[in-house]
């Protein structure tokens, strides 16, 4: 099982999201649980079409953290 660090950002009418692990390996939808379904099969099918390439998947290197600052 591969486990991958995915960012999902709301868009002015949709959502976006990507892997930053996978380059190019993207994902849009009209709401956020559509843009998480379609990250979840457009990694799927990066992985797939690596393998198929001969290329090494990489390990999640990538981290999210939120910082508190006094406003």
């Amino acid at each position: 099982m591969y486990r991958f660090l995915v960012v999902i950002e709301k868009a002015k009418e949709n959502y976006s999201a990507y892997s930053p692990d996978l380059l190019g390996c993207i994902a849009t939808g009209a709401t956020r649980e559509e843009v998480e379904k379609n990250m979840h099969e457009a990694i799927a099918m990066h992985i797939q079409g690596m393998k198929e390439d001969h290329q090494i998947i990489p390990q999640s290197s990538s981290f999210a953290e939120y910082i508190a600052v006094p406003a």
